[in-house]
């Protein structure tokens, strides 16, 4: 079992994106009992709350289910349980080695660090810019390309 976790500053926008276009991946390959997928805000903004309406609307425009997604914040026991925690940008990067605890084994990564050179190497917030459509792009491409590279990392 597989458990990754997506993190950004709230978890309204980028990172409940990344868990249902990951999640939707990982459904489409017959993969669901091999994977643990959620999302985490390394800020407490919107906890309880579910994902900002520009994110539903492009998840519903891909057809991807957004069903239960409600956001919560990181805490300390979600470095034992994820493999892989995947942030967002290098804000939320820095914020996830403040909190990691010394004995955790959980990888921290950025999402574009699987992708191809792009102009930014941070998933834009579009709860600032409001361009939904390049962070849906981004997540998409990169979350296909994290899926290929846990699969062939972990034999899946």
């Amino acid at each position: 079992m597989v458990k990754v976790l997506f993190v950004c500053l709230g978890n309204i926008c980028r990172s409940p994106m990344a868990e249902a276009v990951f999640s939707n991946l990982v459904s489409q390959k017959g993969l669901d009992c091999q994977f643990v997928i959620d999302s985490a805000g390394v800020a407490n903004y919107h906890v309880g709350e579910p994902p900002h309406e520009g994110t539903l609307q492009k998840l519903k425009d891909h057809q991807i289910n957004a069903s239960g997604l409600t956001a919560r914040q990181v805490d300390s026991s979600d470095f034992e349980h994820f493999d892989y925690i995947i942030a967002m940008d290098d804000d939320n990067i820095k914020a996830l080695n403040d909190l990691k605890p010394d004995d955790s084994h959980a990888m921290i990564k950025k999402l574009l660090d699987y992708t191809e050179e792009h102009d930014t190497k941070n998933v834009p917030d579009p709860y600032f810019t409001g361009d939904f459509d390049e962070t849906y792009q981004l997540v998409s491409e990169a979350c296909q390309n994290l899926l290929y590279d846990i699969r062939i990392n972990h034999d899946i």
